[in-house]
């Protein structure tokens, strides 16, 4: 239960981003808001993966061999892939929910992710999916049209006049955030820390979003709620939360933390109906009662078929690498 948890929690935090950004100045586009984010939350991710390293807390990462397997790419090209999906995010995610809303905007772009993830997953890891993770990420995902009010018929309450590029911007955040998933659970199965993991891609991430942070107007940043929401974008939505995600990234299948970190758009859309003002129709509250089902099935704990725990010498991690694995 712990690592469903962790994954949650983390979600619960990066719901909390697309309010964040409702309440930073006017003026702040998508693409500065998105590269003042991980300029600081990538920045202290990896001052975390250094100073764990230096105290002795993170242990070395298990040795990769020289001769790759075919079709294997090198560590350093997953970093470079994971950080490509992190900076390619942040400008998709805040544009999206700036066109549509950030109930909206979130739900479609996480809502997204975990059937990207499982689909890529799958010849990947060369295993298909198991029936729960299956039958779950069906029900969250029905969960999730309902909530986006695409099935509620014009003038019943719903969110009119959705925008079809904020839609399509929705809907590459959700693929950017399959492939930073995908890569960060790679290099985890490799033998790499969650905090070195982290701190490497997000890292990378930072270096590469401080010259595209440069080129918009960061003006926004200087003001007291511009630096507010910088702060909380960058330690709570991806410092404190990628520390959450990454520890239960490692134990778990990255499909299964795909489909529990739809916990962000039900945040999300709760936030965005108490705190903004967003109307949703009446059967996106069905909708978000769909949602939390799909994911309290994945997180409820299982046995096996023997209704033991993993075999007695066989480490968890062995287990974790499966991408069919129950959680």
């Amino acid at each position: 239960m712990l690592p469903a948890l962790a994954v949650l929690l983390a979600a619960v935090c990066f719901g909390t981003t697309g309010t964040a950004q409702a309440f930073a100045p006017g003026g702040a586009e998508p693409l500065s808001v998105g590269a003042a984010r991980i300029l600081v939350g990538g920045t202290l991710l990896a001052l975390i993966a250094v100073g764990s390293r230096m105290r002795g807390h993170t242990p070395r990462s298990q040795p990769i061999p020289r001769r790759p397997t075919r079709g294997r790419l090198p560590s350093w090209s997953l970093v470079a892939v994971g950080a490509a999906g992190v900076v390619a995010y942040q400008p998709a995610f805040f544009a999206g929910t700036s066109a549509n809303g950030v109930a909206i905007g979130t739900v479609v772009a996480l809502g997204s992710a975990p059937v990207v993830t499982g689909l890529l997953a799958w010849p990947l890891t060369r295993r298909a999916p198991r029936a729960r993770w299956s039958i779950a990420t069906v029900i969250a995902l029905a969960g999730v049209v309902l909530i986006s009010g695409v099935l509620t018929p014009p003038g019943a309450g719903s969110a009119s006049g959705v925008d079809l590029p904020g839609l399509l911007a929705s809907l590459g955040a959700g693929l950017s955030y399959a492939v930073y998933t995908l890569a960060s659970k790679a290099l985890l199965d490799r033998g790499a820390t969650p905090s070195g993991t982290m701190g490497a891609v997000f890292g990378v991430a930072a270096a590469a979003s401080l010259p595209l942070l440069l080129t918009t107007d960061w003006s926004w940043l200087l003001t007291p709620g511009g630096l507010a929401a910088a702060l909380w974008l960058g330690v709570v939505t991806t410092a404190l939360a990628y520390v959450l995600f990454g520890w239960g990234l490692a134990r778990l299948p990255a499909a299964t933390v795909a489909t529990l970190t739809l916990a962000e758009p039900l945040t999300a859309a709760l936030l965005g109906t108490l705190l903004l003002g967003e109307v949703l129709a009446p059967v996106a509250a069905v909708g978000l009662a769909v949602l939390a089902a799909g994911i309290l099935l994945l997180t409820l704990p299982t046995r096996n078929r023997a209704g033991l725990s993993p075999e007695p010498g066989r480490p968890h991690s062995a287990v974790s690498q499966d991408v069919s694995a129950q959680p």
